[in-house]
């Protein structure tokens, strides 16, 4: 709910740069969400009827088609997005651990 969460955002002392507190943040929270609803809302009406559209279009068993489909497909894209996720996190952890290996920090531990 916008107005709950500028009002949360007013209590707490956040705001949205740019907006001023109240009911211009509720209406700029409102039309961002909607903004970004309408399109995944359309994106995910497109994975549920992609079955349907491969077998009648392209001949395809409707069995194999539905594999490929709806909840199917949500579930792969998400699995595929967190082991992306992982390995950028792997990486990056290893890439941490070689800067901290490669010595001490020039002017630290100097002694005169």
């Amino acid at each position: 709910n916008p107005v709950d969460v500028a009002d949360n955002m007013k209590k707490q002392g956040g705001f949205i740069p740019g907006v001023r507190p109240g009911k211009s943040t509720s209406d700029y929270i409102d039309h961002i969400l909607t903004r970004v609803t309408l399109p995944a809302s359309v994106f995910l009406a497109l994975i549920a009827i992609f079955p349907t559209f491969l077998s009648g279009f392209f001949n395809v068993d409707f069995a194999l088609a539905s594999f490929y489909g709806g909840t199917s497909l949500l579930i792969i894209v998400g699995v595929a997005l967190d082991t992306l996720q992982q390995i950028e996190s792997h990486l990056l952890m290893r890439h941490y651990d070689g800067f901290l290996k490669s010595g001490k920090l020039k002017g630290r531990d100097r002694r005169r």
